[in-house]
């Protein structure tokens, strides 16, 4: 026969561990939740974020009139540091080192032989200095928005621009005085993913 006392300090156990797991259950519960807000909420940034892009590109298409069209100057692979001349200043195709710079958004120069590499596989290589914060935070959202390895965006400090901006791929460049973020998303949408290596678009 159980005493009275003892039903009683098992039913009290019992609840003590229903309290301890229920907090706990709730918490992997919220915990899941809000990665899924957090993870949908991206996404409708990320889409929001291409769809305002789209709308710059198509209001610049008449800009690209302005993109300057050169011959190639080859793909030769060349070892890292050897001397490379070329004829354009930044440089849109020619030989270039192994190496290659990845999509991105970055503080620094880069060097110029690693970028015609990028261009080879179709990134978009973007020169600026001091355009103006505006134009820096469109820059760095820009970056995020293309990271693909064949169809990215790569930013790279150029100085002496100061407010210019300067962008590039391969065979093709657009100077521009000041940024001006209709034209430079046409040029971006007209020619990222099409390098000779490995077009995607």
């Amino acid at each position: 026969m159980v005493k009275p006392g003892k039903k009683k300090a098992a039913k009290r156990g019992n609840k003590s561990r229903s309290k301890k797991g229920f907090p706990t259950r709730y918490a992997m519960y919220a915990v899941a939740a809000l990665a899924l807000a957090g993870a949908g909420y991206g996404f409708l940034a990320g889409q929001q974020a291409a769809g305002a892009f789209e709308e710059l590109a198509a209001a610049g298409q008449s800009e690209l009139r302005r993109v300057q069209s050169f011959p190639s100057e080859g793909r030769t692979h060349l070892p890292a540091g050897t001397q490379i001349s070329y004829r354009t200043n930044p440089p849109t195709s020619g030989p270039h080192f192994n190496r290659w710079v990845d999509p991105g958004f970055y503080d620094s120069a880069k060097g110029r032989s690693n970028l015609v590499h990028s261009l080879e596989h179709g990134l978009v290589v973007l020169y600026y200095d001091d355009p103006g914060a505006d134009a820096m935070a469109t820059l760095r959202s820009w970056t995020d928005l293309y990271t693909g390895p064949w169809s990215g965006i790569v930013a790279v400090r150029r100085a002496g621009l100061r407010e210019k901006v300067i962008v590039t791929a391969w065979r093709r460049m657009l100077r521009l005085d000041r940024f001006e973020p209709e034209a430079a998303a046409a040029f971006i949408d007209a020619y990222r993913g099409r390098g000779p290596e490995n077009p995607v678009r």
